[in-house]
């Protein structure tokens, strides 16, 4: 056969293969083998390394089309960003989804690189196509997701959303997913990618090895080379020095906080959160300099009296500042009014509030211990680690075990719903109601009050509520966790229509739990308890941000908190003084009450600290640092040194980063005593000190 004859011969051959996706008939293997050996030794070596790099590419494209869709469905958060910082982000992106992309498909790389003869056969790529879809199907869709869920947790999701949900039943967390797939056009997407994956996705020709020595040469030569470029882009960068990227490096090129959640992807979130111990005991100074500068001991003043109230801790789901008349009268011109009329009406003439007053936390689960208990939420929710299993106090433990008090706590969904009950159980409530005790109530109407979704209408459930307090021994303290306000934001169908709606679907759910809990007090204020009883309003978190001022990172932690007592009239105004923030509640309650024995709460006296004293702490998930706000000043740390710092007050946007203007010696003070808060909290997780019995 004359050369261009067998040139004409083998390609003919070679595209026919390549069409059919098939292995060579015995006739021509020999001829095609031959001629291949003879002029293309490394065809082996193009056919896996272009396969590979074009199925590779395509996932990157996908990558990238999720961070499109992410920016256009939070638009919102990220108006006036220019288009050329737009595409910085993008770009910036691509570092994270390298490292994503590579981890999630390490196992199709090594199928199509390491050099095993056996694996070219055609039923080998089959099983590497089904893997290749499956995997990036699933990464995709995490992202995807991720769209909607960021707009409540402002920051992409960790490993620790699968311990926040795992009370959950699938019937439930399938119904969730259902209803967002409709609600959220994009998601359905889900399965055009699921498909494109399997149709882009490309096998190398399968060519028999009859040379098995030149094979392995070629093909160890391509493993070697790509091996190390795949930890480089795992890693982040190519030279030893270079610590693997993780969350907190997305910081470095955005302008902004919230812009970390278009540069980060959900796989790599995920991934880097994996076996990750969330309470390392920093070492910023001596045990004594700690003990000096902060102490969450609290010992009992001499001449403090007790009065055996009945205490009330009303926790709102999603409750921000935002949706509130009373918080925002400038807003919108002064026109805006509000959501929330009847707790604008208790707060004007009846209650205190804080114009500072921030949540510890972004989530119910970590709402729950900085209301209830006094422990903050740094770096993981407390709930879903191992510190969880440490000796904890709280409100119900401290006042049952040493006053006497009757305990409970409600919350309408499926018990143990969130965790909520073994929370309840951990910190000393004595009885728990949900779901299962309302059903049992004869004078209610059971699963017909049921929302569908997450738990009891809010009405029926604070009627039921009010009623189980009636029933307890005075003197007693409860907690209640109200769920309405909450994605997808039912209401019964005799309210539809009846409130005003507003920017976000949450507001007409706001407006319908305000009425409820209107509904709650005037039954309430007919009960012999009611006049004897300390009222404290929160919410466990904020919602969905609209205006400017709430999407800065401080916004995001804007919840009101709300002190009102029946029988005490100088109980009342709108300090805009003092800071505060949740875990401060436990403390103000015990203080108020003159509760005479030594407890371990974060917190402070809202009511009698100097206000010069006062300040609050949490953690900022888009940037995995601290924000630190106290006088004039708010600071952020990344857990080694101080990187912005703003005169809040003033620059209620914070635009001014004053880092390195301010005063140093005011900057030093802040850094330490936050330090000394940190090490505090992290020490006791860590060695089980979190009550007064533990103290070694």
């Amino acid at each position: 056969m004359l050369m261009s004859d067998r040139n004409t011969f083998f390609l003919n051959t070679v595209a026919k293969v390549r069409k059919n996706n098939d292995l060579c008939t015995e006739k021509n293997c020999t001829l095609i083998f031959s001629h291949y050996l003879c002029c293309m030794k490394r065809y082996s070596f193009i056919s896996n390394g272009y396969a590979l790099l074009w199925n590779i590419l395509w996932v990157f494209v996908a990558y990238t089309l999720c961070r499109l869709v992410f920016l256009i469905v939070n638009m919102s958060a990220y108006a006036g960003m220019s288009f050329s910082h737009t595409l910085h982000l993008f770009a910036a992106g691509l570092i994270f989804d390298t490292s994503a992309i590579l981890y999630t498909n390490s196992l199709i790389i090594l199928m199509f690189l390491f050099p095993l003869h056996y694996k070219e056969k055609k039923w080998f790529y089959s099983i590497s196509q089904l893997i290749y879809a499956v995997v990036n199907t699933i990464c995709v869709s995490a992202n995807l997701i991720d769209c909607v869920y960021y707009q409540f947790t402002g920051r992409r999701t960790t490993l620790s959303v699968f311990s926040e949900f795992s009370n959950e039943s699938l019937g439930s967390m399938l119904k969730i997913l259902g209803e967002q797939l409709v609600a959220n056009w994009y998601l359905l997407f889900l399965v055009v990618i699921a498909v494109a994956f399997w149709k882009l996705f490309r096998r190398p020709v399968c060519i028999p090895v009859t040379h098995k020595s030149g094979y392995y040469i070629f093909n160890g030569f391509l493993l070697v080379i790509v091996l190390p470029l795949c930890v480089a882009g795992m890693r982040g960068g190519f030279t030893t020095a270079t610590r693997p990227i993780t969350i907190s490096n997305a910081n470095q090129y955005v302008n902004k906080a919230s812009e970390t959640g278009i540069v980060l992807n959900t796989p790599f979130a995920i991934i880097r959160s994996i076996n990750k111990t969330p309470f390392i005991t920093p070492d910023y100074m001596s045990q004594q300099e700690v003990d000096d500068l902060f102490s969450p001991v609290h010992l009992p003043a001499d001449s403090v009296r007790f009065r055996p109230m009945n205490v009330v801790v009303m926790i709102l789901e999603s409750f921000s500042k935002q949706h509130f008349g009373f918080y925002n009268k400038t807003l919108h011109g002064g026109t805006f009014k509000g959501f929330t009329p009847f707790l604008d009406s208790l707060i004007t003439r009846h209650a205190l509030t804080w114009q500072y007053s921030y949540a510890n936390g972004r989530k119910s689960i970590e709402g729950m211990p900085s209301v209830l208990s006094s422990l903050p939420n740094y770096v993981e929710p407390l709930f879903l680690t191992p510190a969880s299993l440490n000796d904890m106090s709280g409100l119900a433990r401290e006042l049952s075990q040493h006053k006497g008090y009757t305990s409970a706590f409600f919350h309408g969904a499926q018990n143990g719903s969130m965790g909520f009950e073994a929370f309840a159980r951990a910190t000393g409530f004595q009885r728990y109601y949900g779901r299962t005790e309302y059903n049992k109530d004869p004078h209610y109407h059971g699963d017909k009050d049921f929302d569908g979704t997450w738990a009891i209408f809010d009405e029926e459930f604070l009627q039921f509520y009010c009623d189980r307090m009636s029933e307890m021994e005075q003197p007693f303290m409860t907690a209640v966790f109200t769920a309405s306000s909450h994605t997808p934001y039912p209401m019964p169908e005799r309210y539809k229509g009846k409130f005003p709606k507003g920017e976000d679907p949450i507001q007409e759910c706001i407006a319908y739990s305000d009425n409820a809990i209107r509904l709650f007090f005037e039954k309430a204020s007919h009960q012999k308890w009611f006049k004897n009883t300390l009222f404290v309003i929160t919410s466990d978190h904020t919602s969905r941000h609209y205006d400017k001022f709430y999407t800065t990172t401080l916004g995001h932690s804007s919840v009101p908190i709300i002190l009102y007592v029946p029988s005490d009239t100088l109980l009342h105004g709108y300090d805009t003084c003092r800071v505060v923030q949740q875990i401060d509640i436990m403390p103000t309650i015990l203080n108020y009450i003159g509760y005479d024995q030594p407890y371990i709460a974060f917190g402070q006296d809202m009511i009698n600290t100097p206000p010069s004293k006062t300040s609050a702490m949490h953690w900022v998930p888009e940037t995995s640092s601290y924000e630190f706000v106290k006088g004039n000043y708010v600071i952020d740390f990344d857990g080694n040194r101080v990187t912005h710092a703003f005169r809040y007050r003033t620059d209620s946007l914070l635009l001014h980063n004053v880092v390195h203007t301010m005063p140093s010696d005011t900057l030093r003070q802040l850094e330490r005593q936050m330090k000394a808060m940190i090490q505090s909290y992290m020490y006791r997780m860590n060695t089980n000190q979190l009550t007064i019995a533990s103290q070694k």
